[in-house]
């Protein structure tokens, strides 16, 4: 890992492994999705002082004076000294026993036991190829996607999904895929739960406010694109209205969850009829949304991209069931997108997913000349493969939906969401540099952040830590000595190009190895997160722990990795590409973003704030983004 980067390439020692695991590989059988699972070692501890020492020197360039940074490292010693070995000891007594010492408790505390609402705080989304759309057929687009969909499903659970492998050697753990189905997360009064079917043989459709259990199984086997097609055509055709309150019945998945959870045990469940309904729906394999809107995009008028994203997000409140793991969306016009829960999974196994569906949808199934589904048979007697769902609404639910869609919107009325497609140049430019690209875009972050709100503030990038079994994120934190430094040399007019241009390479290779760390399991934040549990669990609270969880990450971000389904290459479908997605800010005062490197020309970045807030404007900080970027390559070209 710490090889790959480095200016002298591989060492010796390292050459001889790769040639050795490749040899084992090509006498291997084809892998399986988890071939690998078992051979894949557990999450490496790091030891108390290298975390304390790390976290120091993360914190450094955001301290206010000099006295500021003295009084945080005097309590981090403190720590360090008192009471951190003891939890470092039970810690250790966790690793040792479980296979990943972070993620059981990742999951229960940061999402599970999280009484937000799912909506915006928590549910991510991902968006359609932008250039292409292959018909404008909602009904024949949606049919290609369901069944893209369910054929993943059944790769994964045969297997034939290939494992992911780092240069198609070092396989990441495969986990994750298991709950991309079949699964809904559940409300309760303190905890949630994620209850996980091994199969389902249906999807739930909402349209114009009313459900439909649609079973894609007919006598023992899987319809084809042509015959979803038709119970969905039924679908748009019904002409029976959604009943009164019927059309509100999934705000109730955007409330806090302590008030989702009664309101669903008081009120909902305790009609027979509301409760085969609701078990229809929790049980799907997901959920299909045929939405009554168009998604548009026009290079010409960006507003429009921006309410594709801000639909997808949140749509209207009651359109999305955000407990379900998947949301699949499809516009009037044949656009698409999805909306996923976040607590089963991160973002990059859905982007598997999706890139796969895009792909086999183009690929493999397409479209007539009207825009129709080209496979499976003509004729079909869909027999009971279709089913309305009903719904019992008493007065008092009827009151609690229609909180529920105040609340609601509310919520996300308040959401600034602001897409913008970089063209002028993307991963093509930034590798004459000889620079991480995912570090020059956090640096152009950086840069942006530091020019729309004056200062440096603590920053959150996603890192994957799936080279360890059932392993899930890190923190990576961009803000550092070198990153500061460069984002100050870049308003110093002391500083020439040349020495800018050092400062930003510097910054890039202490972020590269800021990431490799966090891969490698040596990251600063789930060490910590671990630790202040152990300390709740002893009822021995530190204030030193509790200082750094409660620091808010003013500035959130992810990268959308592409290019895992090997489906479309996208050198030669460029257009081809989705833009990634986007999620909602984690402060009330800071920004949400994630971007994805499209292609050798191409980057996509997602910018989320609240409405609400005085500080922040995402129109204002894209225009930043863009800006930063700019001026990173005139200093370049200046240089040469």
């Amino acid at each position: 890992m710490y090889e790959t980067r480095s200016s002298g390439g591989y060492s010796l020692t390292s050459k001889l492994w790769l040639i050795n695991l490749k040899l084992l590989f090509k006498l291997s059988r084809k892998p399986q999705l988890y071939s690998y699972q078992s051979s894949l070692p557990r999450l490496p501890l790091p030891a108390l002082k290298d975390t304390i020492r790390r976290y120091l020197r993360s914190i450094k360039p955001l301290c206010s004076s000099e006295e500021h940074y003295k009084d945080i490292e005097r309590k981090a010693i403190e720590f360090q000294r008192g009471i951190g070995p003891k939890l470092q000891l039970y810690l250790h007594l966790k690793s040792w026993m479980s296979t990943n010492y972070v993620s059981d408790w990742w999951e229960e505390y940061v999402y599970l036991r999280a009484r937000s609402p799912l909506m915006v705080n928590s549910n991510y989304y991902g968006i359609d190829a932008l250039l292409v759309c292959p018909t404008d057929r909602q009904t024949s687009r949606a049919a290609n996607l369901i069944y893209s969909s369910i054929i993943f499903r059944r790769q994964i659970d045969r297997q034939e999904l290939k494992p992911l492998m780092i240069q198609g050697i070092v396989p990441l753990c495969s986990a994750q895929y298991e709950r991309i189905f079949n699964t809904t997360r559940v409300p309760g009064k303190e905890a949630d739960k994620l209850v996980h079917l091994n199969d389902s043989s249906h999807v739930a459709v909402f349209h114009l406010g009313r459900y439909y259990k649609l079973t894609f199984h007919h006598k023992g086997k899987l319809l084809q694109p042509k015959q979803i097609e038709f119970l969905l055509d039924r679908i748009v055709n019904d002409p029976e209205e959604a009943s009164n309150g019927e059309e509100y019945i999934a705000s109730l998945t955007t409330l806090d969850r302590a008030s989702w959870a009664k309101v669903r045990e008081e009120k909902l469940l305790t009609d027979p009829i509301n409760k085969q309904s609701l078990k229809a729906i929790e049980s799907a394999a997901f959920v299909v949304v045929l939405e009554d809107d168009d998604f548009e995009f026009d290079p010409k008028d960006p507003s429009k991209l921006d309410r594709y994203g801000q639909s997808l997000l949140h749509g209207k409140g009651n359109d999305r069931w955000y407990d379900k793991s998947l949301n699949l969306i499809v516009s009037r016009t044949g656009r698409c997108g999805f909306n996923v829960e976040h607590s089963f999974s991160d973002a990059p196994v859905l982007a598997h997913y999706w890139e796969f569906t895009l792909g086999y949808d183009y690929c493999h199934l397409g479209y007539d000349d009207f825009g129709r589904c080209t496979e499976g048979p003509d004729d079909f007697n869909p027999g009971n493969g279709l089913t309305r769902l009903k719904w019992k609404i008493s007065d008092d639910l009827h009151a609690n939906l229609l909180d529920a869609q105040k609340n609601a919107i509310k919520i996300l009325s308040d959401v600034d969401l602001r897409l913008l497609m970089h063209d002028a140049y993307g991963k093509g430019f930034i590798k004459r540099l000889k620079v991480s690209p995912d570090a020059y875009i956090q640096m152009a972050l950086q840069l942006a952040y530091y020019r729309d709100v004056k200062h440096l503030s603590l920053t959150y990038e996603a890192s994957m830590t799936r080279l360890y079994r059932e392993g899930r994120t890190e923190t990576v934190r961009p803000v550092s000595v070198e990153s500061a430094e460069w984002v100050y040399s870049m308003h110093d007019e002391t500083k020439d190009v040349k020495e800018r241009l050092r400062l930003l390479k510097r910054a890039c290779d202490y972020h590269t190895l800021s990431i490799q760390h966090a891969m490698c399991g040596k990251g600063v934040d789930r060490h910590l997160f671990c630790l202040y549990i152990i300390s709740r669990y002893l009822e021995a609270e530190n204030d030193f722990l509790k200082e750094i969880l409660s620091e808010p990450w003013k500035l959130s971000t992810s990268q959308t990795p592409h290019n895992q389904a090997n489906i479309l290459d996208p050198k030669k479908f460029p257009k081809h590409i989705s833009c990634g997605g986007g999620f909602g800010p984690v402060a009330d005062d800071g920004y949400g973003v994630s971007y994805m490197i499209a292609g050798e020309d191409l980057l996509f970045f997602h910018v989320s704030s609240k409405k609400s807030s005085q500080e922040t404007d995402s129109a204002r900080f894209a225009n930043n983004i863009s800006g930063a970027l700019t001026d990173m390559r005139t200093m370049f070209e200046q240089a040469l």
